[in-house]
Formats: C-alpha cells, sequence, structure tokens
C-alpha cells in the first residue's frame, strides 16, 4: 500500500541518484516502471540483480529510446504518468524526442524530474563527474575528515543519494502535490551541487559566524575527544557523543573517570590529553562490555556495527529496521506510516516477456497488445 499508492512514474534507466530517488518513491506505494536499454551498458558498480537492490519495487522493461517505436512508447506511457525520471546529460533527452517539451504536450500535468551532478545550466554542466567531483566542488568535501588529514570521501552518501536522489524525490512530490490544485506540470532541475550545497547550511551558517574551525578541528567532525570513535580491548570498536555538558557528566561518571584529570569539556588546550585518557580508558574493556555498561543511558554512546552486524542489533531488531527479500538482508523502508503503511518490498525483477506483457496491460489496459514489439516483445 503506502502513502504514493496510485502515483505513476516511468523512470529512464540511470545510475547512482535516479533510481534511489524512484526506489524511495517505489517503497511508499507508488507504481514505478523502469524502462532499461535493450543492450546491457556497463554503468555502476556491476553485481547481481538480486542485490542491486535500489531496483526492487519495480517492474522492469526495455526499449531502444533512439528508435522511433521505443520513443513513441515512452510518450504513450507518460499519458498515464504522474511523473518522469531522467538522469541523463543536459540536452540528451531533447534529442531523443522525449525532452520536457515533448513529454508535457502529451500531459500537460506531468512532472518532469532531472537528475544530474552538475545541474541543466552552468559551464560544468556537459562535464562528465561522479559524487566524490560534486561535494569537492560545493566545499563540503573539504569540512570532512581529521585534523591534518585530507578530504575523506564519505562513501556516496553525501552527493548521490543525499544531496541527489533525496532531493530528487522530494523536489518530485512538491511538484506533484502542487500539480494537483494547478492542474499542470513543471521540470525539478535536481543538480547533486545545490542539493549538497543544501545539506550543508547549517556548515555554511557556522563558516559565516566564524565558528568554523578547520578541518578535524571541530565538534562533528572528531575535533574534540567527546565526539570520536575509540578503540576497545577487542579491537572493535564504539562511539560517544555527549555534547551537552550533562550527558558529558553522565559518561564521565560511568567510566569512573575523575573530571579533573580530563580537564574541561569545552576548553581547546585540554582536549588532546583528554582524548588519551579516554582512548586509554576505553582499551581496557570489550566492545560487548561496554555496551553493557553504557547502551541505553544518557552517555550517548552507541557500538560500531559492521554492515554484518547492524540487522541483528536488539534496537534495529525491534524496529525491523532491516528486512529480509528473497534471501537478502536490506533496509526497509523509511519512514513509517500510521494509516498507510508500506508493503514489504518486491526484490529487483528481471525482464521477462510475461513481466514486461503485464506492465503493459497494467500501463496501457487495451492498447498494451499494440506496444508490444516496443518493448521486445
Amino acid at each position: 500500500m503506502g502513502p504514493l499508492k496510485g502515483i505513476r512514474i516511468v523512470e529512464l534507466a540511470g545510475i547512482g541518484p535516479s533510481p534511489m530517488a524512484a526506489m524511495m518513491l517505489a517503497d511508499l506505494g507508488a507504481t514505478v516502471l523502469r524502462i532499461d536499454r535493450t543492450e546491457p551498458v556497463k554503468l555502476g558498480v556491476e553485481r547481481p540483480l538480486k542485490y542491486n537492490l535500489m531496483l526492487r519495487n519495480r517492474q522492469t522493461i526495455s526499449a531502444d529510446l533512439k528508435t522511433p517505436a521505443g520513443r513513441d512508447l515512452v510518450l504513450r506511457l507518460v499519458e498515464q504518468a504522474d511523473g518522469l525520471i531522467e538522469g541523463f546529460r543536459p540536452g540528451v533527452t531533447e534529442r531523443l524526442g522525449l525532452g520536457p517539451d515533448d513529454c508535457l504536450a502529451r500531459n500537460p500535468r506531468l512532472v518532469y524530474g532531472r537528475m544530474t551532478g552538475w545541474g541543466q545550466q552552468g559551464p560544468l554542466s556537459h562535464a562528465a563527474g561522479h559524487d566524490l567531483n560534486y561535494i569537492a566542488v560545493t566545499g563540503v568535501l573539504d569540512a570532512i575528515g581529521r585534523d591534518g588529514q585530507p578530504p575523506t570521501p564519505p562513501l556516496n552518501l553525501v552527493g548521490d543519494y543525499g544531496g541527489g536522489g533525496m532531493y530528487l524525490a522530494f523536489g518530485m512530490l512538491a511538484a506533484m502535490l502542487e500539480a494537483r490544485s494547478s492542474g499542470k506540470g513543471q521540470v525539478v532541475d535536481a543538480a547533486i551541487v545545490d542539493g549538497t550545497a543544501s545539506l550543508g547550511t547549517s556548515l555554511f551558517g557556522m563558516h559565516a559566524a566564524g565558528l568554523l574551525a578547520p578541518r578535524g578541528q571541530n565538534i562533528l567532525d572528531a575535533g574534540t575527544p567527546w565526539y570520536e570513535v575509540y578503540q576497545c580491548a577487542d579491537d572493535k570498536w564504539i562511539s560517544i557523543a555527549p555534547i551537552e555538558g550533562k550527558f558529558y557528566s553522565d559518561l564521565v561518571q560511568r567510566l569512573g573517570i575523575d573530571a579533573s584529570e580530563l580537564g574541561r569539556q569545552n576548553e581547546r588546550a585540554d582536549w588532546p590529553h583528554a582524548r588519551q585518557v579516554f582512548a586509554a580508558k576505553f582499551r581496557t574493556r570489550t566492545r560487548d562490555e561496554w555496551c553493557a555498561l553504557l547502551e541505553g543511558t544518557d552517555a550517548c554512546f552507541a557500538p560500531v556495527m559492521t554492515p554484518a552486524e547492524a540487522p541483528s542489533h536488539p534496537h534495529l531488531a525491534a524496529r525491523k529496521t532491516f528486512i529480509e527479500v528473497d534471501g537478502v538482508t536490506q533496509p526497509a523502508p523509511a519512514p513509517r506510516f500510521s494509516r498507510t503503511e508500506c508493503d514489504v518490498p518486491v526484490g529487483p525483477r528481471g525482464m521477462t516477456p510475461e513481466g514486461t506483457r503485464a506492465a503493459l496491460e497494467d500501463w496501457l489496459g487495451d492498447d498494451a497488445g499494440k506496444w508490444g514489439g516496443a518493448a521486445g516483445l
């Protein structure tokens, strides 16, 4: 079910942020039809289909968008859609005859979602790039890392998925909501550089106020000894984050450390010694022993779990944060809804004649038969 039941989205196959946006909409109940290439293209990190989890919850058909038949099939599907997602370089869909003007002419209420790294305009708009490049130019990457070390690539969570896919999904929902009252669709230009900069709003506020120290010397970037990770006796790791004084005092008391030995919590000159004291203390017990002492208290503590361990953590297990689909453990749809609960996801599905036929019938009804050839049937 989910709150987006009844919403229909056409997804022109891409990698990274656009599948993330499509997955989020599909997880919440939207019907998403992915239009893939007729021939495999080596894009992104190759893996067996069942593990490409961002392709879950939707049917996939193939079409050659460079042919009149493929183009016309997409335009016919667009007539039934609330939104379209594409992640090509600027101008590509226009050359294919599938640009915003082409699609909105068929469906004036359509929300046309465009996902790029640099955006639709600007000096770099046609240049190749990936997550790391986009977050680098925004100033956000420079702030991530430890003191005296180079900027640290934070996987592709900040750019592709945070600043990209999530902002595209958010923008499309806003535009679809507006279209219900105006009757008019529009283009959503979701650029990773824009979304990443937006994620960094607080960071730029700190900079403007003169409160941002160099990388690795601030509260939230491991600059302090009390917002940090430490290694335990078994070489596993824990995290502490008691920013507020009362939580810091709670941690120090539970650790059995004399507060005077640590110096003043917010005095930068005292931090190096305090870090040594904390490091030595946490090395005296295993991660599980620290969990028994500190987890669930106001010490702002949590163990650092590996991806293999996280689904079995008691809190995440109790909330069913992770689920198993087709034998693959994966994150459950989020967020949660009190009334329109989301269904358990359907795992990624390969293209089959039966699946293609069912998808076309679902979207086009009695008109589906005439489009089978364009979809490879």
